[in-house]
């Protein structure tokens, strides 16, 4: 008898398979629910944070559904390879057009092709930096597909033949998009009535009008020599609207002068 363990031993085996990995299958999901479709060569990290909190709980109860799509699924030769080396030398390895089309049709069947009605997204850090209006445009439409870049990046074929809106949550590079795709999610989904519970919540946050928001506050008055300001004690709604707006309007201000300029001339184009 042959003791010798498999080379796997001790690890999860996988089988691959061209359906969708979704989440919460054992849960409801609502007709019409908005649905997210994430490319992504590590399935197993979604929802991550989006299955906790207000989120998890929307998804658990079918308002938004999450499907994440194993990349390594389409890849090519026994290794089921997603990369290779860039055209024309360098260093790194581009995701294959091959790969990612075979994955975007299959993500794209049964979908509108009407970008305003299903956006399709690269997550990118040379996209284009992904704000509040593009969080309500997305919770708008009837769901959407997110690529999840890794290596140096998505052959720009796949991106010019599917015109993928390329979108950066920021100035900075990361080892993969699947972090930057939770945090587009967590924007979006929290915008779907009845996610959050209290749509009134929503309306005077950060970004709401162009403003950053008003300070917060909460009991008690009075915390290790700090008072909660008297106007806010008032009971004089009037009062309290008023100085919020007065400390919203400084903060921005103060701290973004990009917003603060969108603020007063809302027809201005900003870089």
């Amino acid at each position: 008898m042959n003791d010798k363990p498999a080379r796997s031993h001790g690890r999860l085996s996988q089988s691959a398979s061209l359906q969708p990995r979704e989440l919460m299958t054992d849960r409801p999901r609502l007709k019409g629910a908005w649905t997210a479709k994430v490319l992504t060569l590590f399935p197993e990290t979604f929802p991550g944070v989006l299955g906790a909190s207000l989120t998890g709980k929307a998804l658990k109860d079918g308002l938004w559904a999450l499907e994440p799509i194993g990349l390594r699924t389409f890849g090519t030769g026994k290794h089921r390879q997603v990369d290779d080396t860039p055209a024309g030398g360098g260093a790194g390895l581009v995701m294959k057009p091959d790969v990612m089309g075979r994955a975007l049709d299959m993500a794209s069947s049964g979908t509108p092709n009407d970008p305003a009605k299903w956006p399709r997204v690269y997550l990118s850090p040379r996209g284009k930096p992904f704000d509040q209006r593009d969080a309500e445009r997305f919770a708008q439409a009837e769901g959407m597909t997110l690529v999840c870049g890794r290596f140096e990046g998505l052959d720009q074929r796949v991106i010019d033949h599917y015109a993928l809106e390329e979108i950066s949550i920021g100035d900075y590079v990361l080892t993969g998009g699947e972090l930057a795709a939770q945090v587009l999610l967590d924007a979006t989904v929290r915008l779907i009535p009845g996610v959050l519970g209290n749509a009134e919540s929503t309306q005077e946050e950060s970004f709401q009008n162009d403003l950053l928001e008003h300070p917060q506050y909460t009991k008690p008055a009075e915390w290790r020599g700090h008072d909660i300001p008297p106007v806010l004690l008032s009971g004089d709604h009037g009062a309290v609207a008023k100085w919020r707006r007065e400390q919203a309007e400084n903060l921005t201000l103060e701290r973004r002068p990009d917003l603060w300029i969108r603020y007063n001339q809302p027809d201005a184009e900003t870089n």
